[in-house]
């Protein structure tokens, strides 16, 4: 079950933080960084978000989450993550495509590390497309994908 989640509510922006250290952990590793900007996010970062974000629940658990800011004209993924016992179980693909059927957009964006291959990959298959990549200062190669409705 994916639900609108209220990030400004503690118990909450610690359920957030939470798998997003789980998640962000294995994407440092993948992508080989030392310096991941990801991991670093506070509690008050996630409680003063601007962005929109929605949970995938499992047995009433917090599974995934996708973090997103959208206008009427576009949608981007700020973050997606999946707590790592339940990768390659699709859900994911679930949070992207409930986006996307939800998000009335134009345009949907996101970014994600070169060398994140799973991500790049579902993606791709869910009709993004490379569009830009860059050196952040942290060390990470990334890439930007877009989708165009």
């Amino acid at each position: 079950m994916i639900i609108k989640i209220d990030h400004t509510k503690i118990e909450i922006a610690y359920e957030i933080r939470n798998i997003f250290q789980v998640s962000y952990s294995v994407e440092a590793k993948l992508l080989r960084a030392v310096d991941f900007p990801p991991l670093k996010r506070t509690i008050s970062e996630f409680i003063d978000s601007c962005s929109i974000f929605y949970a995938y629940y499992f047995n009433e658990k917090v599974v995934g989450v996708i973090e997103i800011k959208s206008n009427k004209h576009s949608t981007h993924i700020q973050s997606l993550v999946v707590h790592p016992e339940y990768f390659r179980k699709g859900i994911g693909r679930q949070l992207v495509h409930f986006i996307i059927d939800k998000y009335n957009s134009n345009l949907f964006t996101v970014e994600t590390g070169r060398d994140n291959f799973p991500a790049i990959k579902l993606y791709k298959q869910l009709g993004f497309s490379k569009q830009d990549e860059w050196d952040t200062e942290h060390g990470v190669v990334k890439i930007s994908l877009k989708k165009i409705n």
